[in-house]
């Protein structure tokens, strides 16, 4: 695949050149702490999302000093998206703020297309959608290498681990989110029992539940398909923001993902949203016989492991034991 690298502003002046109607703007669905802009260029809406390790505690616990959301933009990868993904970037600034890790994204404003905020489930329609533009995001980068320095599994993997969210209690937790993560996978054990105190162990360990899924066929990952940094415009594409943690990866981690953080707004069951994407990477051309259900279970597990806290929250229940199940499953073929 060639990448051919995008030019990149030195400044944010230089990137908002001839723009109006600056104002900030506050988005419910972002928790990670980056601040965002609504601003008019040429007549067309638009929006800038600020980045910087400093504001961002996603950055920090994934390790994120070169600002992956402009490696991606920069590098050209965004340019090899399949013509049913719309990133909506438009252009970038880099080397801004504290040691010149910060960076700005322009993205031309989109917000009227996306997943309205809620609880209620999507349509079906939309939902299967969604997962056939996954599959054939992922099909597209088949047997992709990251050679861009992206985000590495261990990385990913501990994003939502007390580990990786521990320097924000010396920051005085600034986010209310990682406190919650901290204080939450201390119960885990408490209310899932013994596999949830073993999932609860997994948070904290790099192996092997963390080179696991590089056994399976590796992709291009989005890293973050849920429904806030999701939408659909009238020419058919999905609208995909927010590459906060792109990198190579299985295939099924992306979808267990998909599974636990739109749970509640699903219209049909985890095994037919499952079995959905596997039809659709089917029909795109991958082959899934002979490593699809041990990259499943492990992917799984996987979900479990950065969502189990969360799926906590609510105690004992069909939610709960479903992922705990799943847990269980994907421990045995570590």
């Amino acid at each position: 695949m060639l990448l051919v690298e995008r030019p990149v502003a030195g400044s944010i002046d230089d990137l908002l050149r001839g723009a109006s109607d600056r104002q900030l703007l506050t988005t419910g669905d972002s928790k990670s702490g980056a601040r965002f802009e609504r601003l008019v260029i040429d007549g067309e809406p638009h929006v800038v999302k600020h980045l910087h390790v400093d504001d961002d505690w996603i950055m920090r616990s994934t390790g994120d000093l070169g600002c992956r959301p402009l490696q991606v933009w920069k590098s050209g990868i965004l340019d090899q998206l399949p013509p049913s993904i719309d990133h909506a970037v438009v252009g970038a600034a880099a080397g801004l703020g504290r040691n010149g890790w910060g960076a700005a994204l322009l993205m031309r404003d989109v917000s009227s297309s996306l997943v309205p905020e809620g609880d209620e489930p999507v349509p079906l329609d939309q939902h299967l959608t969604f997962l056939d533009h996954m599959a054939e995001l992922h099909a597209t980068f088949w047997g992709w290498t990251d050679t861009e320095a992206l985000t590495p599994p261990h990385h990913r993997y501990l994003e939502f681990s007390p580990d990786g969210v521990s320097l924000e209690e010396q920051r005085g937790w600034p986010d209310h989110v990682p406190r919650l993560i901290v204080e939450r996978w201390k119960g885990v054990c408490d209310v899932g029992g013994p596999d949830g105190g073993a999932v609860g162990g997994l948070a904290r360990a790099r192996s092997p539940r963390v080179s696991a899924p590089a056994t399976a066929p590796q992709t291009l990952l989005h890293g973050d398909w849920k429904f806030g940094n999701l939408g659909a415009l009238p020419t058919g594409q999905t609208v995909l923001l927010d590459w906060a943690v792109p990198g190579q990866g299985s295939a099924a981690a992306e979808l267990a993902w998909y599974l636990a953080l739109n749970a509640a707004r699903l219209p049909t069951t985890k095994e037919s949203t499952i079995a959905a994407y596997r039809a659709s990477l089917e029909h795109h051309g991958v082959a899934t016989a002979g490593w699809w259900d041990r990259a499943l279970a492990l992917s799984l597990l996987g979900a479990l492991v950065w969502f189990g806290w969360e799926k906590a929250l609510g105690g004992p229940g069909a939610e709960l034991d479903w992922w705990l199940d799943r847990g269980a499953e994907g421990l045995a073929r570590l």
